[in-house]
């Protein structure tokens, strides 16, 4: 199998938040957030993702290690992929944060891939996770490339280490994930599904190390990354997004004001950007999980969490599938594993809450 990795290019900011900021004042804030835009654009070459026509097979009499194989790199502010190696499998820790934040990180994934779901690494054949840490220039992103984990510093302002949240890098590490099974179409609704499907394990990745069952997560993605002069809307708590309520994870000025996600379909928003708006419409997937979740309690990993790997994984979901084909192979999927109970009816009832037809053919 071969495909060209560079085409691949998924980040955790979305654009529109950057170009906000760039337009800031200050050029503390501006400078950082206009490079990281030139950097992303110049990249993102085309706006699908690479065909990957599947994982690669095990070469013959090898055995594929069934334990996590991570490395961590320092670009040392410099944009070279992948930069010094300071951290192996097993190495001890270093007397860098992020380097350890990084490999943390990474781990926590895998573990939840492998012991939640059975899948072993990223393409399920014991990929080795490679991060690299420090990448640019006070650089206000963090990325899965294809191949590897890039994270930036931020600017220290509003943007803090990306290494500091773990449901970021569950997040970029599900993109992974994605290419390697359904390979979902970085466009339109299929592309809004990418990001939100990231969303979502991000979420549970974070909720799994946390030992948190589905009433006790907070449902934002990103918290960590936002800085302490960032406003909040209303009561909520600052993040990048809130799945539990779409269009409140922000509301600053910098950043163009409030949280632009909806939460049901009634506010789908048809714009040309950011690849048709796959950042801001995966609000609306992202609070179906919210409400299946939540709807069928204990752990977002279990039932929940299975149904949406399933759909994902099973071979039937289309690159370029829209928001009712998903729903309806969640249906399916549900109805596959746990029959006509409370998991289906979950799935029925939450799709149909944010505007999305579930009970039709997948």
């Amino acid at each position: 199998m071969a495909y060209d990795h560079a085409l691949t290019h998924c980040t955790i900011v979305p654009p529109h938040m950057l170009e906000h900021l760039a337009r800031a004042a200050d050029p503390e804030l501006a400078d950082p957030a206009r490079s990281t835009l030139v950097h992303d654009s110049s990249v993102r070459t085309r706006r699908r993702l690479t065909a990957v026509l599947g994982a690669p097979e095990a070469v013959a009499g090898e055995a594929v290690p069934l334990h996590p194989r991570r490395t961590v790199d320092d670009a040392h502010h410099t944009q070279n992929l992948p930069g010094t190696q300071v951290r192996a499998e097993g190495g001890q820790e270093s007397a860098d944060r992020s380097v350890d934040q990084a490999y943390d990180g990474l781990g926590h994934t895998f573990d939840l891939y492998q012991k939640a779901y059975g899948r072993n690494s990223v393409d399920g054949r014991g990929l080795p996770l490679i991060a690299t840490v420090h990448y640019g220039e006070k650089y206000d992103n963090a990325f899965w490339n294809g191949e590897q984990m890039v994270f930036g510093d931020g600017d220290g302002t509003i943007f803090l280490d990306f290494t500091g949240s773990y449901d970021v890098i569950g997040h970029e590490l599900t993109h992974g994930v994605t290419q390697y099974t359904a390979n979902l179409e970085y466009y339109g609704q299929s592309g809004a599904l990418n990001e939100s499907v990231s969303d979502v394990f991000g979420s549970i990745i974070k909720q799994w190390v946390l030992g948190q069952t589905v009433d006790r997560a907070d449902w934002l993605i990103g918290a960590e990354l936002l800085g302490p002069t960032v406003r909040g809307y209303g009561n909520h708590d600052r993040a990048l997004r809130s799945m539990k309520a779409p269009g409140t994870a922000y509301d600053d000025p910098r950043l163009g004001g409030r949280d632009p996600q909806p939460a049901s379909m009634d506010d789908y928003v048809r714009t040309s950007t950011d690849n048709g708006g796959v950042h801001i419409n995966s609000g609306i997937p992202n609070h179906a999980f919210y409400l299946v979740a939540t709807a069928l309690g204990g752990h977002s990993w279990e039932r929940a969490g299975q149904i949406w790997y399933d759909t994902l994984t099973d071979g039937q979901l289309p690159s370029d599938a829209g928001f009712a084909v998903f729903a309806a192979l969640t249906a399916t999927c549900a109805k596959q594993r746990y029959g006509d109970g409370e998991e289906h009816q979950a799935v029925l009832d939450a799709w149909s809450r944010v505007g999305v037809p579930a009970n039709g053919s997948a």
